[in-house]
């Protein structure tokens, strides 16, 4: 079921000797192999978005215009890794398995879909109003804390958005120490702050807790807000045609699974695969592209036979295998965690959810949840349509509606994921790097073509030629421009993993090049007629 990856030491590749043409370079063309020291990295969220536009990874849409709030678009560089990061998810849950297969719905269902799913009823967020400056909330986002003498007198309020535990202290402090200079009781002692949602609070507590953008108490009480975009579909603009843009991807797999069961003569147990495009009017969309208005699912309903004594298995196989499909793409393990859902957190119609979480600069935060939706979704749309969406089991011979585990796993959460996973600086040579150091597999380049000088025409002549060839597996870039060392920066910035050096001793001696590791900075002297059998095996796993 799950794919066998080539894979590369943490500390890159290790040049073998003995093998034929491949040799070690204990100094290469114009730059020696230095130790690389890592360094601690600790980068904020404006260190991460700064990079994302300066290299071409993410942009602000419609930035000419002031942009657009939680709306985003992809660069060069971002649609590579994008697309890389798709192609790498199908090949692992989709075309490696024989139990699952893909489909790509439309955006826009008949309304009686949300209708049916509880999305018209129930896909609400809870919001608050500054009245003072206009600007909106989620009600589960804001944290309000009692602001609590050593006598146990309640001297006002403190309100702050959802963030680290660090950061909400720091800002709670700042609202403190302007409150008790308004008491006249600036230094004050104070008890510790325990914070509770907004949306917790109490009608007399509303009164009293201050709005973040305002400073005053000045929002409005927790209400519902439908998440969904409304639309009109055909000619006429009334309630008769009112549409949504989809909020998720998963209600497309359940209206066509018996169209997908007919077709692709699969049983149960059974996946049915999907990335698309999903929308939700976010109350405060922010930090960054974490949580955006227009965003990508890649999601997976997989179809089981009811039992209490069944979804266990299934549940913990697909935490399994998709924490493993993280890790394979080259998310830092020490950032990931498990948050199981209890009580209140856990859907109605929920058998069990776990989230894989990450811990973002701003926090630890879900990137992606496996739940058992027992067959909830199926029997709304029994119901909803009345057409029959069961399933006839030929081994037991019996009839039953199936009940699915569902892996969701958001593009672009994992897209920043991985930035905040490949970002890393170290010290080459006594110099400072900064570099991205993605795994080979979705790196937005795979491989530089770096000819030594541009004016001599015959070793330009061969780069391109190289260049041309790899191009044709990979996407690589050239740059002849400027010292070797600094093309290797600039290659590195971006995370390419290998880059190529032609150079005299190629056109005039042994008619190899340089091969440069990125994490490393080791070369190895590889023949030409071998560089795409190696690189094969570097960035694909196999020759």
């Amino acid at each position: 079921m799950l794919l066998c990856f080539f894979t590369r030491s943490s500390f890159g590749f290790v040049a073998r000797s003995g093998t034929k043409g491949w040799r070690s370079l204990a100094s290469a063309t114009t730059e020696t192999a230095p130790t690389v020291k890592e360094l601690p990295v600790n980068y904020s969220m404006e260190e991460i978005v700064s990079l994302c536009k300066r290299r071409g990874i993410i942009f602000p849409s419609s930035e000419i215009y002031n942009g657009y709030a939680g709306f985003y678009d992809y660069g060069p560089l971002g649609c590579e890794l994008k697309k890389n990061v798709k192609d790498a998810w199908w090949r692992f849950f989709v075309t490696s398995r024989e139990d699952v297969v893909g489909l790509d719905s439309s955006i826009i269902h008949n309304p009686a879909t949300w209708k049916s799913s509880g999305h018209v009823d129930g896909f609400s967020d809870p919001m608050v109003d500054c009245k003072e400056t206009k600007l909106r909330f989620r009600a589960d986002q804001l944290f309000f804390s009692p602001v609590i003498n050593e006598q146990n007198e309640i001297l006002g309020y403190a309100c702050v958005q959802e963030n680290t535990d660090e950061q909400m202290v720091k800002d709670a402090k700042k609202q403190v120490k302007d409150l008790l200079k308004t008491l006249d009781k600036a230094g004050e002692a104070i008890q510790a702050f325990s914070f509770k949602e907004v949306n917790e609070a109490t009608e007399e507590e509303m009164k009293q807790i201050p709005s973040p953008a305002s400073g005053k108490p000045t929002l409005t009480m927790p209400r519902a807000f439908n998440l969904m975009f409304q639309t009109q579909v055909g000619a006429l603009s009334d309630e008769s045609s009112t549409a949504y843009l989809r909020p998720e991807t998963a209600q497309g797999i359940f209206l066509n699974f018996k169209n997908v069961l007919t077709t692709s003569r699969q049983k149960i147990p059974f996946g049915i695969a999907q990335i698309g495009k999903a929308f939700r009017n976010e109350i405060t969309p922010r930090n960054f592209i974490f949580r955006s208005r227009e965003f990508e699912q890649m999601e997976v309903e997989y179809f089981i036979p009811p039992g209490d004594d069944v979804w266990p298995e299934f549940h913990q196989k697909w935490m399994d295998d998709s924490r493993e499909f993280l890790l394979s793409i080259g998310l830092r393990e020490d950032l990931m965690g498990w948050d199981v859902h209890k009580g209140d957190k856990l859907a109605h119609y929920a058998q069990a959810c776990t989230d894989i979480t990450f811990k973002f600069p701003f926090g630890e935060q879900e990137l992606m949840g496996i739940a058992a939706r027992g067959n909830y979704d199926l029997t709304q749309h029994t119901e909803g349509s009345g057409k029959s969406l069961d399933y006839f089991d030929e081994q037991t011979k019996e009839k039953y509606i199936p009940h699915c585990i569902e892996p969701s796993l958001g593009v672009d959460r994992l897209m920043l994921a991985l930035i905040c996973s490949a970002y890393a600086e170290d010290e080459v040579g006594g110099e400072k790097r900064s570099l991205l150091k993605f795994d080979p597999k979705v790196a937005p380049i795979k491989v530089a073509v770096l000819p030594l000088v541009k004016n001599k025409e015959a070793l330009v002549s061969v780069a391109r030629e190289l260049f041309d060839k790899l191009r044709v597996r990979w996407n690589c870039q050239w740059d002849a421009t400027g010292a070797i060392g600094r093309r290797y920066r600039r290659a590195d910035e971006v995370g390419t993993p290998f880059c190529i050096t032609v150079d005299f001793d190629t056109i005039e001696k042994d008619n190899s090049v340089t091969i440069r590791d990125r994490d490393t900075t080791e070369q190895v002297r590889i023949p030409m007629d071998e560089v795409v059998s190696y690189l094969s095996k570097q960035i694909d796993g196999y020759a």
